[in-house]
């Protein structure tokens, strides 16, 4: 018979993201409600191991919903990718007879649940907050609307500046290994060129592109680039265009991470608020071990190592997309 849940811990972890304050919000009372202890865990995985934990009540999370960043702090921690890391954890765990987890962040946080749910008894519940949306298995991620809006009030932005001085602008966005943020600001302040890590660039035809502007006098190209791209970035893009295009003028603007903060939109509150709720009513429910995700407005629940095996993917369909609005 398995043991009646009593009390639970609830963590952000990785990178922060607009919107993992509403998670919170909602994870603490959702338990309260349902007769539950919570207790709040601090920098992640690195407060299991130092124990640094403490209850909480509903004032712990009044006025938080509205704020960017994290409450509870977020840290990466490279002692919990050890076993005598995670067994510590999981003693400072039971010192607090903690009985269940969620944790909020993204694909590196949901690998170490993984392997601490394989080697102990406290069932994890996943909540994605990232800002690269590059988790499988749902269609937004906590945090990503703000990014993405963020991002897009910028270049909307630096867009004037370029039209009034027939400039070519190549704007750095977040995006180590993923190119939501990049696609979907690209597309929505009209980027000529978009260059993400999903897709290997053609930059010869980028470059006979703008070579065949410069020869009608119109100069005005705005191009976007995650960070991870093929070349390294926005600095590296303009080094190469600028070997081309002597005449050309050529500007960098890096958003960096301006990106990840700010008052989190309607919608990553609205979304966090849904997902904390429901992990809570997963544990109860007795699921174990699963990521709460969203697909087509519907509550979605994979298991957490699906979830980190499969990475999303950007369909041939983006990218025609693009091609087509930028000619």
């Amino acid at each position: 018979m398995e043991k009646k849940l009593k009390r639970i811990g609830v963590m952000t972890s990785g990178g922060d993201a607009p919107g993992m304050n509403a998670a919170i919000r909602a994870v603490v009372r959702t338990a309260l409600y349902h007769k539950l202890e919570v207790f709040g865990i601090m920098r992640g995985y690195q407060g299991m191991i130092d124990n640094d934990m403490f209850q909480m009540d509903n004032r712990s999370v009044a006025n938080i919903i509205q704020r960017g960043g994290t409450i509870l702090k977020s840290a990466r921690c490279k002692e919990f990718f050890e076993p005598a890391g995670r067994k510590k954890a999981y003693e400072n765990l039971k010192k607090h007879a903690i009985d269940g987890l969620v944790i909020i962040g993204g694909d590196g946080s949901f690998r170490g649940a993984c392997a601490f749910s394989a080697e102990f008894d406290i069932p994890c519940i996943g909540l994605a907050g990232t800002i690269d949306k590059d988790i499988s298995g749902t269609d937004f991620t906590i945090g990503f609307d703000t990014a993405v809006n963020t991002a897009v009030e910028a270049i909307d932005k630096i867009r004037d500046t370029m039209d009034a001085h027939d400039r070519v602008f190549i704007i750095e966005v977040m995006g180590r290994d993923a190119g939501y943020i990049a696609l979907h600001s690209g597309i929505a302040t009209g980027a000529e060129n978009i260059l993400i890590p999903e897709r290997k660039t053609d930059i010869n035809n980028i470059i006979q592109g703008l070579q065949e502007k410069e020869r009608r006098k119109k100069m005005v190209n705005l191009i976007v680039v995650a960070e991870g791209d093929d070349f390294g970035g926005a600095n590296e893009v303009q080094k190469i265009l600028e070997e081309n295009l002597p005449h050309s003028e050529i500007r960098v603007c890096i958003l960096g991470h301006i990106q990840r903060g700010g008052s989190p939109s309607c919608m990553d509150r609205v979304l966090a608020s849904r997902m904390g709720y429901h992990a809570v009513e997963c544990l109860l429910e007795g699921r174990h071990n699963v990521f709460v995700g969203i697909q087509n407005n519907k509550m979605n629940y994979i298991p957490l190592e699906t979830a980190v095996k499969n990475k999303g993917t950007i369909s041939d369909e983006w990218m025609k997309i693009v091609k087509i609005l930028a000619s």
